[in-house]
């Protein structure tokens, strides 16, 4: 199960969620694994069934007013059932000061208690999305990912077989690169696979017997981007000549990544092939056939048509005949 430590939320500078330690300090170890915010609701009356461990309780203008209406006796009941799950962290909006029993509480159990300025709506959106950030499936794999015609396009294939040669000439042709050798990917719910580069080699490419270029420098910022949406996979292979490649395309492959499938293409390499130019125009037929559009197919249905009426041209003269 993906998580991530309380702590990360205090050390996220992207989404200003200016969160003020209370008390907890010895609980940032906690792990939050689910992405989801929880408001407590029925559980400040005493009823933790639909309390759910390792999210964030957050607790707004209605909840405060409600906890300091209660009976000190009462407030202390409902705080200790409430601690008996293993709450990530408690975040109290609107900079409202949490009631002692919960400080006290909160240091004993070491459960992070925080308060930030925002608004309860703000903060629930700001965290949620570092949360889908953060808790999102990732990998990294040894390949090229590339922007042709908007299309990610991401190239794989053994070492050696000449993938960065192969995107270099993409570059040349006013493609971009995204990330070469190592392409780290992240899962954004519910399907969508986006890749990037690393910090360390962004904007590098590695041309065996050149060694490594810098595309930004040598080509323009124009030439790169930091992230792309991946859409179609690339697989290069060597040429077999005991091996009977598709010569239609109707029959689609897919590759699997992070549980996402996406469209496969193998182009086998050989002498003479212009494997730029068929990237390129793969990245055509894509767009083609997100607009409807399915060349292979449609050759079949015209085919299989025409096939068709011969045969019914056939039948018609021999029952003439007869």
């Amino acid at each position: 199960m993906l998580s991530i430590p309380v702590i990360s939320l205090l050390k996220d500078t992207k989404h200003h969620l200016q969160l003020e330690v209370v008390a907890g300090k010895n609980g940032m170890g906690k792990k939050i694994t689910i992405p989801r915010i929880q408001k407590p609701g029925l559980a400040l009356t005493g009823d933790t069934s639909n309390l759910h461990p390792g999210r964030i309780q957050v607790l707004g203008k209605s909840e405060m007013r409600y906890l300091n209406s209660l009976p000190e006796k009462k407030l202390k009941q409902i705080l200790e059932k409430m601690s008996e799950i293993d709450i990530a962290c408690f975040v109290v909006t609107r900079n409202a000061a949490p009631p002692p029993s919960m400080v006290v509480l909160c240091k004993k159990k070491t459960i992070p208690l925080f308060k930030t300025k925002l608004l309860t709506s703000t903060f629930v959106n700001r965290a949620s999305q570092f949360l889908d950030e953060s808790l999102a499936a990732s990998t990294c794999i040894h390949g090229v990912l590339l922007d042709v015609f908007g299309v990610g396009i991401l190239l794989v294939g053994k070492s050696g077989i000449g993938k960065s040669e192969c995107a270099l000439d993409l570059i040349l042709r006013g493609h971009r690169l995204v990330a070469d050798d190592i392409v780290s990917i992240r899962k954004q719910p519910p399907s969508a696979l986006f890749g990037n580069g690393s910090e360390i080699i962004k904007y590098h490419m590695e041309i065996r017997g050149l060694g490594i270029i810098n595309i930004r420098d040598l080509f323009g910022i124009s030439a790169v981007r930091d992230r792309k949406l991946i859409e179609i996979v690339i697989e290069l292979t060597e040429w077999d000549p005991n091996v009977e490649y598709d010569r239609l395309g109707v029959d689609e492959l897919r590759y699997n990544l992070i549980d996402v499938s996406l469209p496969l293409i193998q182009i086998p390499v050989r002498p003479g092939r212009n494997l730029s130019a068929i990237i390129e125009v793969a990245a055509r037929n894509h767009l083609l056939k997100l607009g409807g559009h399915h060349s292979a197919r449609e050759f079949q249905e015209k085919l299989g048509k025409e096939i068709l009426a011969a045969d019914n041209l056939k039948k018609n003269l021999l029952g003439l005949l007869e």
